[in-house]
C-alpha cells in the first residue's frame, strides 16, 4: 500500500547543441510521446521567442506543439499544477533561477526536459545551460552540420556584425559551423 501512494522521483533532461541541430525537433518528439501516454504535459518558452508562433514551439522544419510563452522562470512555479513532464524550449534565454526551478520541478516528481543552445554565437557557454547540464541526470548534444565543410557542427556563427548576445533569427543570421571553419572565421583564441 504505501509503495502504491509515493510518488516517483523526477528528473531532469537536457538536450543542446547549436543551431540546427534538431534541439526543438527532439524537444518535440519526447513530449508528444509523454502526451500520447496519456501524461500530462505542460510545455514553456521565453516570451521574447516569437519567431514562429506566439503559443507553440515550433522547430526549424515547421513541426509544433502548443507552448505557454512566459516572462520569467519563476511563472513556471505557479503553472504546474498536476502536471508529470515540463517542456522548456530555448532555455539559455532564462534568467538564472531557472536551474533552482528545475531542481525544485524534479524534486516534486515531475519529469523536466529542457532545450537549448549551449554556446553562444561567440563560442562561450550561453546563460545557464552549463548549470543545467551539470544538474540534468540525462544530457543529449546534438549536431548539425558544417555548411562550409559538411562535418559535424557544433558553433552557431552569427552572420551580421550585430555584437548583441541575443538576436534572433534564422538561416538569414545564423549558420552552423564545425570548430575548423567556425576558427577560421572568427580567429578564436582560447
Amino acid at each position: 500500500m504505501f509503495l502504491e501512494s509515493a510518488k516517483k522521483s523526477g528528473w531532469i533532461e537536457v538536450i543542446t547543441g547549436s543551431m540546427f541541430s534538431g534541439k526543438t525537433e527532439e524537444l518535440i518528439r519526447r513530449l508528444k510521446r509523454a502526451q500520447f501516454a496519456n501524461q500530462r504535459v505542460e510545455i514553456f518558452k521565453p516570451q521574447i521567442d516569437t519567431r514562429y508562433a506566439q503559443s507553440e514551439v515550433v522547430s526549424h522544419d515547421a513541426h509544433a506543439i502548443r507552448s505557454t510563452p512566459i516572462p520569467s522562470s519563476s511563472n513556471m512555479l505557479l503553472l504546474t499544477g498536476d502536471v508529470e513532464v515540463i517542456g522548456i524550449d530555448e532555455a539559455q534565454f532564462f534568467d538564472e533561477y531557472l536551474v533552482s526551478v528545475c531542481v525544485q520541478l524534479a524534486g516534486r516528481g515531475i519529469r523536466v526536459i529542457i532545450a537549448g543552445l549551449d554556446m553562444d554565437y561567440t563560442g562561450k557557454p550561453f546563460g545557464v545551460m552549463p548549470q543545467l547540464m551539470a544538474i540534468a541526470e540525462y544530457v543529449t548534444k546534438v549536431h548539425a552540420i558544417c555548411l562550409r565543410c559538411g562535418d559535424l557542427a557544433h558553433h552557431s556563427h552569427r552572420l551580421s556584425d550585430n555584437d548583441r548576445l541575443v538576436v534572433l533569427g534564422e538561416k538569414e543570421v545564423y549558420e552552423p559551423l564545425c570548430r575548423h571553419c567556425f576558427n577560421k572565421i572568427i580567429n578564436y583564441k582560447l
